[in-house]
């Protein structure tokens, strides 16, 4: 499973500064951050309507543009995925409840 994610992420890093014209990932690049955010946001509430809605073939298909487009984003962001990964482990076997209170405010 990770590993489609690391494949992705690859190739989101190689079309990352090409040809805005013949890719999808090079003209989110084009259009910064701001835009990237905004597309990301959208996903998100694109796979809620799908959730809310009962419907397992749109929620799966939201949830892959919205996993596609968050790495878009970690890119623009120099997030790595593995630091994304790394995070998740540390945060392994700690309550969900626990690990917020421990945030700092």
């Amino acid at each position: 499973m990770t590993a489609t994610l690391e494949k992705l992420e690859a190739t989101i890093a190689a079309r990352r500064g090409g040809d805005s014209s013949a890719s999808y990932v090079a003209s989110l690049f084009l259009r910064g951050l701001p835009k990237i955010a905004q597309k990301l946001g959208e996903e998100a509430t694109e796979i809620v309507i799908a959730a809310m809605m009962g419907d397992p073939v749109a929620v799966k298909a939201e949830a892959a543009d919205l996993l596609f487009h968050l790495l878009v984003l970690l890119a623009a962001a120099d997030v790595p995925l593995a630091d994304v990964m790394a995070e998740l482990e540390r945060r392994e076997g700690t309550s969900g409840l626990a690990e917020k209170a421990a945030r700092p405010q």
